[in-house]
């Protein structure tokens, strides 16, 4: 038997990029990681927003600079990345987090639109952003990617056809890269959130997540941005080196309810 080794639970001095990183579980990651001493790049279609974050996290102590960042614009995405390499010295870790509700009928006629933006900013985004990050993550000593799909890649509701499509290719997305990319060393996972206290779920009011959490999930309530937000570092540790391909529900036992 071999001798054991110390494998490092520390992001300490890393570098991460969150996008959509302005609200929600995107703030709640870029706060975890900074708390933990990571080099924070918050960037955020809302540009007030992401700084708003970033100056919260410098508040408490940390390192975090914003950028505005479309992620449906590949230009801008080569430009943010390769400023935040520039500005931290380098890039560990990728959290693709940037997303938004879709919830339109397929013979509506505003369906092609929200197809379109759908699929730009929660699917096609993600590989523009790993192909921007690729040169940085490879010379990293602790390359890390972690895509934010949903539950919705698992099982699907009805008028979210669009964003259950670009869920559930995020996390085929996902198993793909980390083929591609285990030989470098590069992980590559994806969390699927269930029902989480976000911006997007506050237009729910507390008794219907009440009861809907209820009769779903196995823990009998909604989840905390924070929660998802600790499996993201968790993946993202250097000792997480040999976790790679998986799809994690992050979801109160949600899939693993029947009844």
């Amino acid at each position: 038997m071999s001798d054991s080794r110390e494998l490092s639970r520390s992001v300490k001095g890393l570098t991460v990029l969150v996008t959509g990183a302005a609200s929600g579980m995107g703030r709640a990651t870029a706060r975890v990681f900074a708390a933990e001493g990571a080099n924070v790049a918050v960037t955020d279609f809302d540009e007030q927003g992401a700084h708003a974050v970033a100056r919260e996290i410098a508040a408490n102590g940390g390192a975090a600079r914003a950028w505005k960042l479309d992620v449906a614009d590949s230009g801008e995405i080569k430009r943010v990345v390769g400023d935040v390499a520039a500005h931290f010295g380098g890039l560990d870790i990728v959290v693709n987090n940037a997303g938004f509700s879709v919830r339109v009928a397929i013979d509506d006629e505003a369906y092609e639109d929200a197809w379109a933006r759908g699929i730009a900013v929660m699917l096609t985004a993600h590989p523009r952003v790993i192909r921007a990050a690729l040169p940085y993550l490879r010379k990293s000593k602790s390359p890390r990617i972690v895509n934010i799909a949903s539950t919705e890649a698992l099982g699907a509701t009805a008028l979210h056809s669009p964003y259950s499509a670009a869920k559930g290719g995020v996390a085929s997305l996902t198993r793909s890269l980390a083929v591609e990319l285990g030989r470098e060393g590069i992980t590559v996972n994806c969390i699927c959130p269930g029902p989480i206290r976000t911006a997007i779920t506050d237009r729910i009011s507390e008794e219907h997540k009440t009861i809907y959490a209820k009769r779903r999930t196995a823990l009998g309530r909604y989840g905390d941005p924070e929660e998802v937000a600790h499996m993201t570092l968790s993946l993202c540790l250097p000792a997480a080196s040999f976790l790679t391909g998986a799809v994690i529900p992050v979801d109160g036992g949600l899939m693993a309810r029947n009844a």
